[in-house]
C-alpha cells in the first residue's frame, strides 16, 4: 500500500546528487529536507557554473521545504521546513550558503524564518515541522534524542533556533503542530554506548521523532531477513506514523525485505501509541 506523504530528513551522502534526483523522481507526495553531508564540500555557492548543492535544490524545487510551508490539502496537512543543512548545536553549518540562498545570518534570523514560513497555514490543517535535526530542550543525556554522545558527559545538541520558532507558534498562534520529524542523530550511539532514545512526547504535546536509522539499507542474510534467501534482496528500515483524525495514533519503527518485485515486512516495534504509551 503506498503512503499518503513521504518525508525525507536529509543526509542522502555526501553531496550525492544521483541520489536526490531519484528521490526527486518518486511519484507520491514527499517532502524533503537537506541536511549536512547535503552540503558536505560547499561552503559557498559557485559563481561561475552550478554546484552539487544548486544542482540538489532545483531538482527537488517546491519539495524542498527549507524555511518554507508545502500545503497537502487533500490530507489537510501542512509541512513547515526548519533550518537545511543543519549540523547541530549553537553554530549555523554553512552560513554562506544560508545567507546567500535565504538571507539567514543568525539563529535569531533562522528562528523567524522558520516561524514565518507557518503564519498562514489554512485553519483546518495539522502542521508537521520538519528538520534535518531536533531542537534543543530534549535532554543533554548523550542517549537523549539529541544528545551528544560523541563526547564525555553528553551535552544537547538541538538546534535552538528551531526550538525557538515551535515556542513562538505556540505562544501566539493557534497552529497545531503534533509531530516535529528529523534525523541526523544516529540511533546507534557512538563508541558501542547503546541505542539513542528516538521518540520523546513533549511538555509541549509535541511528538518529537528521530528517523536517523544507519545503515537504513542492509544487505539481507539468514540472520536479517526470514524471507529473503536472494543474496540480492535487502532489509531497509521505515518510520511509518498513522495520523486518524487529527491525532497521531501510532508510529512505528518497520524493517521490510525487498527481493526483486517481492516485499515483505519483517518487524515492526512499535514506538507510540495514542492510549500514551511510547518507547525507544
Amino acid at each position: 500500500m503506498q503512503p499518503d506523504l513521504v518525508l525525507f530528513t536529509g543526509d542522502f551522502g555526501n553531496e550525492n546528487l544521483e541520489l536526490v534526483q531519484d528521490v526527486a523522481a518518486l511519484n507520491f507526495p514527499k517532502a524533503v529536507i537537506l541536511g549536512n553531508h547535503d552540503s558536505w564540500s560547499t561552503q559557498q555557492f559557485s559563481s561561475k557554473k552550478k554546484d552539487r548543492v544548486q544542482l540538489q535544490l532545483e531538482c527537488l524545487g517546491q519539495e524542498h521545504v527549507g524555511y518554507k510551508r508545502l500545503d497537502f490539502p487533500l490530507l489537510k496537512l501542512s509541512i513547515v521546513g526548519g533550518r537545511p543543512f543543519s549540523c547541530g548545536g549553537q553554530q549555523i553549518f554553512r552560513k554562506r550558503l544560508l545567507s546567500a540562498r535565504y538571507g539567514i545570518q543568525d539563529m535569531e534570523g533562522s528562528a523567524k524564518r522558520i516561524y514565518e514560513a507557518a503564519l498562514g497555514t489554512p485553519e483546518d490543517h495539522l502542521v508537521i515541522l520538519l528538520a534535518h535535526n531536533g531542537s534543543t530542550g530534549l535532554g543533554s543525556e548523550l542517549n537523549d534524542i539529541c544528545g551528544k554522545d560523541w563526547v564525555f558527559g553528553g551535552g544537547d545538541h538541538g538546534d535552538p533556533d528551531l526550538a525557538q520558532a515551535i515556542s513562538h507558534l505556540k505562544e501566539t498562534t493557534n497552529v497545531s503542530i503534533p509531530l516535529l520529524v528529523f534525523g541526523h542523530m544516529h540511533k546507534e550511539l557512538a563508541h558501542g554506548n547503546g541505542l539513542r532514545k528516538m521518540i520523546v512526547v513533549g511538555a509541549d504535546d509535541i511528538i518529537y521523532l528521530n528517523g536517523a536509522i544507519v545503515p537504513r539499507v542492509k544487505r539481507s542474510t539468514n540472520e536479517t531477513s526470514l524471507h529473503a534467501s536472494n543474496s540480492d534482496g535487502t532489509y531497509r528500515a521505515f518510520t511509518l506514523v498513522e495520523i486518524l483524525s487529527g491525532q497521531v495514533n501510532k508510529i512505528s519503527e518497520s524493517w521490510v525485505s525487498v527481493v526483486g518485485n517481492e516485499t515483505t515486512l519483517e518487524e515492526e516495534h512499535i514506538l507510540f501509541k495514542s492510549n500514551g504509551q511510547s518507547s525507544c
